[in-house]
């Protein structure tokens, strides 16, 4: 579950790392007013996305009126598909230097890495694909956990003056604290900034808590659902196993597993996927027409492959369901279908008398809904 900006930044408050001086508001009025206190101001918009800042949602202001007509351009405004309900107005800090530091979970070494750059104020992605001598990986050791040698060895890689090592320790040990305590998946600070007083400043933070552990933080448990879109909200209600990505290619498959290697095959031959959905083991016709449904609507989806390997799944109730969401929505998209195993031939009968073309082998499907997407 992903926190908003200035609850991630309470949070590493609490632990000892500096933040700006922040107010969250919901109307020009009470932007104006924090602008009053503070002078010049940053206004935030408190979206659960990334790229905010090239979408327009955060800008400067020097003094109450233009604080109030900031405010006024930002509220209701939609950034990536999330509505803008509230801001995070700051104090203007004097930034001499920007750093990256960010603590995840790598999966492919199954430990606790930290991320730590001289670059900051830049997406990891970008950096990593760009600069990638840029970027320093230690691994926390987990019978050890934090030590200090890592805040040092950071500072340097970093290029922090010697004198804030120690501010640089600190914050890196209070990330490693928030990891542990709040079962995150990513603790990040982009930028981490050196101010014109030598101090060690957030301006940015972003917490991730991993959701299976919600039931150990009640505070996070009651607003968990809020950062999902209405189309992972309708998912989650129909039960599937859904997450919405950036690309135009539905896809639909059971098990994780296939699903993971459908969209991997997408990508390989030159397409994006729009989604993970995977309707699991043993669907029946009910499911898997719901699951059509729910991405022939979306508009972001323009083709749509369903990739079906019957094991306990029976091929003709897949064809059954994609037919009555085909019928139901009155949506004409173009539909690909990959199946093999049990009925698989009953299957491929329903569908090709409706004019659906049924491949065997993955690859050729894959292509063929790439092709699609293309305009092919």
């Amino acid at each position: 579950m992903k926190l908003f900006e200035y609850e991630s930044k309470e949070i590493a408050r609490r632990y000892g790392v500096q933040t700006p001086r922040g107010v969250v508001v919901s109307s020009p009025e009470e932007a104006a007013k924090v602008a009053e206190e503070f002078g010049s101001v940053v206004l935030k918009s408190q979206v659960l996305v990334g790229g905010r800042g090239l979408a327009g949602g955060i800008l400067k202001a020097e003094n109450p009126g233009d604080a109030y007509e900031k405010a006024r351009e930002l509220l209701g405004k939609v950034i990536k598909g999330e509505r803008v309900e509230k801001l995070l107005v700051e104090e203007k800090i004097c930034i001499s230097r920007e750093y990256y530091v960010s603590i995840a979970v790598d999966r492919a070494t199954r430990q606790i890495t930290y991320l730590v750059s001289s670059m900051g104020g830049v997406e990891i992605e970008e950096l990593a694909r760009k600069y990638p001598e840029k970027i320093r990986r230690m691994s926390v050791d987990p019978s050890i956990g934090y030590s200090p040698y890592m805040g040092r060895e950071a500072a340097v890689f970093m290029e922090v003056p010697w004198s804030l090592s120690n501010q640089v320790d600190q914050v890196l040990s209070a990330m490693y604290k928030i990891m542990v305590d709040y079962d995150a998946e990513l603790v990040e600070f982009n930028p981490l900034a050196l101010t014109c007083d030598s101090r060690l400043v957030a301006l940015d933070a972003k917490i991730i808590v991993d959701d299976n552990s919600l039931f150990k933080h009640p505070e996070l448990q009651a607003l968990y659902g809020r950062g999902l879109t209405a189309y992972e909200k309708k998912a989650k209600e129909l039960g599937f196993n859904y997450v919405e990505l950036d690309g135009d290619i539905g896809v639909i498959s059971n098990g994780a597993g296939l699903t993971m290697a459908t969209m991997d095959a997408i990508l390989y031959y030159g397409g994006r996927p729009a989604n993970f959905l995977d309707i699991g083991g043993g669907a029946g016709r009910e499911r898997v027409k719901e699951a059509v449904k729910l991405l022939l609507t979306h508009p972001k989806v323009k083709t749509l492959l369903v990739n079906i390997f019957g094991g306990i799944t029976r091929c003709d109730e897949v064809a059954h369901g994609v037919l009555e969401a085909l019928t139901e929505t009155g949506v004409s998209k173009p539909v690909v279908v990959r199946m093999l195993g049990t009925n698989e031939e009953e299957g491929r009968r329903i569908l090709a008398e409706k004019g659906i073309i049924v491949y065997s082998e993955m690859d050729e499907a894959v292509k063929k809904i790439v092709e699609y997407s293309r305009g092919g």
